[in-house]
């Protein structure tokens, strides 16, 4: 069954439209509501009305059906962010519904954050565990028969967003990604670039003449290199339009088995982690695809991460 990313269109600033309180939220996270403990004479736990909750989850696959096409969707921790931002400064706070069919008034997000530590996060004192990125919000319920008949009697149980996004894979890309990733890889270059020439400067202030001799290492898995190949085959293919001359010669070394630097295994690192984005195992013709091959994929991020540990520890 496919996998779709769904991505915030800025250009056309539309995105989460209105928060739903729902019997079965999608995100499978429900909320919690919360009382407040006032102890002012003869009043004690005066209801507070507000209900806490997962409002979007990064990286978590959400099942739909269109007809008879199944399938399921995902939102990147960007994707996350930039709605939950995007909410507030277009002024929806107060825009909700129930089950996605209602328009009902009297309830406003009221707080709004990214669980950024797994520990300290104000949801794990409610006893919520949720993923690092995930957008929770606290939405106050100021409607009477919300709360009553739907709240209280357990007829909602979490939020659900709706709005509107577009499929990563719809947009025109092509172009676009090979531009950003050949920016990514003359960025890498020209950093070695620089590293290379503080050697040779360092070098020649080198008494006697002693030259320096650059560690490398050749100990990266076969799966490295045969991504390489792969990589090299499928550029092949599409008359090696992907990539610029610095991701083909990286490609080469590793597909050769070649020694590699430990200023190259950063920036492989460096490259693997950036462009990780635009890497789709299922369009073999993508250029985000290919380059990402070429420079070791997913085993070469792997093992650089691993190898660049080890030479620190």
């Amino acid at each position: 069954m496919r996998i779709v990313e769904l991505i915030l269109d800025e250009e056309q600033e539309i995105g989460i439209e209105a928060i739903s309180v729902v019997e079965n939220p999608a995100i499978e996270e429900d909320f919690i509501a919360l009382k407040s403990q006032e102890f002012k004479l003869a009043e004690v736990d005066k209801e507070k009305r507000i209900l806490m909750g997962a409002l979007l989850i990064p990286n978590k696959p959400i099942y739909r059906r269109n007809g008879e096409d199944e399938y399921y969707i995902y939102f990147s921790k960007d994707t996350v962010l930039k709605a939950s931002q995007m909410y507030l400064m277009q002024g929806k706070q107060n825009n909700s519904t129930l089950e996605h069919q209602y328009q009902i008034n009297g309830l406003s997000l009221v707080e709004s954050w990214i669980v950024e530590d797994k520990v300290h996060d104000k949801s794990v004192k409610y006893g919520m565990d949720l993923p690092l990125g995930t957008w929770v919000g606290a939405v106050k319920v100021n409607n009477d028969e919300i709360w009553n008949e739907f709240v209280k009697k357990g007829v909602v149980r979490g939020f659900s967003i709706e709005g509107y996004f577009a499929d990563k894979m719809e947009r025109p890309k092509d172009q676009t990604i090979k531009d950003e990733l050949a920016a990514i890889e003359e960025a890498e270059a020209e950093y070695l670039l620089s590293e290379i020439r503080a050697i040779i400067k360092s070098d020649k202030r080198v008494k006697g003449g002693k030259k320096m001799i650059l560690e490398s290492y050749t100990d990266y898995p076969s799966g490295v290199s045969n991504n390489a190949k792969r990589g090299l085959e499928l550029n092949e293919k599409v008359n090696n339009k992907c990539a610029t001359q610095v991701g083909k010669v990286r490609a080469q070394q590793l597909a050769q088995g070649k020694a590699i630097s430990v200023e190259t295994i950063k920036r492989m690192y460096s490259y693997l982690s950036r462009a990780e984005e635009y890497y789709d195992e299922n369009d073999t013709k993508a250029c985000g695809t290919i380059s990402y091959l070429l420079w070791g994929g997913k085993a070469g991020l792997r093992w650089a991460n691993k190898k660049l540990k080890e030479l620190d520890a």
